[in-house]
């Protein structure tokens, strides 16, 4: 606490994976609030297990409540800012000394965690009541999900149509050409350089026939939709840090994760510019410095004295189903069972629960 034993107010904006963790790790040296519009955290990463097997979402979607033991919470959207406060969507005003925005990518999502829970076991019937699936989308997102369900349905046809000329466009053309080689075995039907126009579908008996750019059509009894998700900045247009973003609507960051000529705001996660894979480890790292240096700033400490965020190398780990995955380290791309070990069977869900400070 402050040397006038003054108790600071921190206010962490958005509550995945980086603000959550910044919230626990805070949670014992100020007033810590939270303001997220859903009661959880969730392990955004076994999201796609979660489909195929609904009880392992018991352990990825936590309340705050769990973790969040002596900080407040508030279950609403920030709306605005001032030099001092925090507006809420519900009409709240919220002080802060400190101010922490790690709003990261807009998901629509219920607001509690058992309706969370019942959506997954709904696409989970979605799954099993269906032949025939079409996975709109060949990022990591659309990869991992045609991975578990080709390893769990290995009898369904899963087609997946991706836009661009080679699925996961964002590691090496290896680990693409490997992944593409692993769908095939599984008999997944990739289909590139094409998008689906979902509003152009139509009904052919009890399956859909979906049209693709180039004139295709595809039978599926079911489509998912994995593209990527916008980030959640466009409510910072109307505040005061509107100046502070990025053509992109990241939120510009100085090498201590504060935002740009602000000196009590800080940014973490998805949200920032820093230039490197937006992956939830990394905002797990983001979270670390951050508290560090509001535990320094808090204390009275000198600004020089604040650690630096490193930008992180590119290490991606793109799970296939329960024992393969492609790994690509800054130096080489490997794929098989070491990968899939380190993530596929758990999804590093215990890990990251003990870094909450709950059982694995």
């Amino acid at each position: 606490m402050e040397s006038g034993g003054e108790t600071r107010r921190i206010v962490i904006v958005g509550g995945g994976i980086a603000g959550s963790l910044l919230a626990k790790s805070l949670q014992f040296n100020a007033a810590v609030t939270l303001v997220d519009p859903k009661e959880y955290l969730e392990i955004t990463w076994a999201n796609l297990r979660n489909m195929v097997e609904p009880s392992f979402a018991e352990r990825s979607v936590i309340n705050h409540r769990d973790y969040l033991t002596n900080g407040s919470i508030i279950t609403s959207a920030a709306t605005n800012i001032t030099d001092t406060e925090v507006l809420t969507a519900d009409g709240r005003r919220i002080s802060y000394d400190y101010l922490v925005i790690a709003t990261g990518h807009r998901d629509v999502v219920p607001t509690t965690k058992t309706e969370r829970l019942h959506q997954y076991k709904e696409d989970n019937q979605k799954i099993q009541s269906a032949d025939s699936i079409l996975i709109v989308g060949g990022g990591p997102t659309g990869v991992e999900l045609a991975g578990e369900i080709a390893t769990d349905f290995p009898d369904k046809k899963i087609t997946l149509v991706h836009k661009g000329s080679r699925l996961l466009e964002f590691i090496g053309t290896k680990a693409s050409d490997k992944t593409l080689r692993w769908l095939k075995s599984r008999k997944v039907e990739v289909k590139l350089e094409q998008a689906v126009d979902l509003n152009s579908t139509t009904s052919d008996g009890s399956q859909s026939v979906y049209k693709t750019t180039t004139g295709e059509s595809i039978k599926a009894d079911c489509h998912f939709l994995c593209a990527g998700k916008p980030l959640a900045s466009t409510w910072l247009n109307e505040t005061m840090l509107k100046t502070n973003l990025d053509g992109n609507g990241r939120l510009m960051v100085d090498e201590h994760l504060r935002v740009q000529g602000r000196s009590n705001i800080f940014a973490i996660g998805d949200i920032t510019d820093v230039p490197e894979l937006k992956q939830g480890f990394l905002a797990q790292k983001h979270a670390m410095v951050v508290a560090k240096n509001l535990k320094a700033l808090i204390s009275g400490g000198k600004e020089m004295k604040m650690a630096k965020y490193e930008a992180g190398s590119a290490i991606a780990l793109v799970s296939l189903g329960r024992k393969d995955a492609v790994a690509q380290f800054p130096f080489a791309t490997i794929s098989g069972c070491l990968p899939g070990l380190l993530k596929s069977k758990d999804l590093f869900v215990g890990k990251t629960r003990k870094n909450m400070g709950l059982q694995p």
